[in-house]
């Protein structure tokens, strides 16, 4: 009668509720948390779509003790934003941002190893967690990347440089070198005003010195663009670029990014 913690962990920080809930908790199953009791599978997922929806939950235990069928975890609980959650119940979070906190756990197994009763309490967001660096190769790391990206994709100037060195570069086909975070803003604050850039991420890999993704870019007019770059749009029309970006990393932050076509863009559409 034992739980496969690592197992667990690994399951837990794919963000598959569905696929951790029929694995390892039982079907009489009850979670006693500070924000109420949740019996059996259904309100238990029911539960965790709601939490999570937006918001990408990845656990780091720091300590974990087992003993006759019960295991006690500490673990820094990390959440990263990519849709606003005002009424997330430990912080007002945007898209490209994050709450640490910690977390006591008690699991209660029954006969067949599977999670009978779990019981959390917490510590206020911040309070003694650790914190890996912003980015890199953990799961944490890499949901803070799609954080990342969803702040981009909403043009929130004041979010997505918290990513960057102040001395990042960012070469782009169509301008060159534009160097600095606060040159990168300068160069996407005016464009957002008439364009919106949206990354949809096809392939991904990382490592805590680089980050390289094949992505469909999405240039989306807010306002007509007679001069874009890439191709005069009236509002509402749009165009796909398919490119590669690869994102050189410094402690846990970008350094430098370099973008380059991955093939020819698309037709000019019309939303909807």
């Amino acid at each position: 009668m034992e739980l496969d913690y690592q197992a667990y962990e690994a399951l837990f920080n794919t963000g598959d509720d569905a696929e951790l809930v029929e694995r390892f908790f039982a079907e009489d199953c009850a979670m006693l948390s500070g924000s109420g009791t949740r019996h059996g599978r259904d309100e238990l997922l029911a539960f965790l779509n709601w939490a999570h929806d937006g918001v990408r939950e990845v656990m780091r235990p720091q300590r974990v003790l087992s003993e006759d069928g019960i295991l006690f975890a500490e673990v820094d609980m990390d959440f990263h934003a990519t849709k606003e959650r005002a009424d997330f119940p430990f912080a007002h979070l945007h898209p490209g941002e994050m709450a640490t906190v910690k977390f006591f756990v008690t699991y209660q197994l029954d006969e067949d190893g599977k999670i009978l009763l779990l019981k959390s309490m917490t510590w206020p967001p911040e309070q003694g967690v650790t914190k890996l660096p912003r980015l890199g190769s953990h799961p944490s790391q890499v949901a803070a990347f799609h954080s990342y990206a969803s702040a981009f994709s909403n043009g929130d100037c004041e979010r997505f440089p918290k990513f960057y060195t102040d001395d990042v570069v960012l070469f782009l086909p169509t301008a060159g070198e534009i160097h600095s975070a606060q040159g990168i803003v300068d160069f996407y604050r005016p464009m957002f005003e008439y364009v919106r850039e949206s990354v949809t991420v096809q392939d991904f890999s990382a490592t805590n010195e680089k980050i390289a993704i094949d992505a469909i870019s999405r240039f989306t007019a807010v306002r007509d663009a007679p001069d874009f770059v890439v191709s005069p749009l009236r509002e509402g029309e749009f165009v796909e670029v398919p490119v590669r970006v690869e994102y050189t990393l410094r402690d846990g932050l970008i350094c430098r990014i370099d973008v380059s076509r991955n093939g020819e863009r698309g037709p000019v559409r019309s939303e909807g």
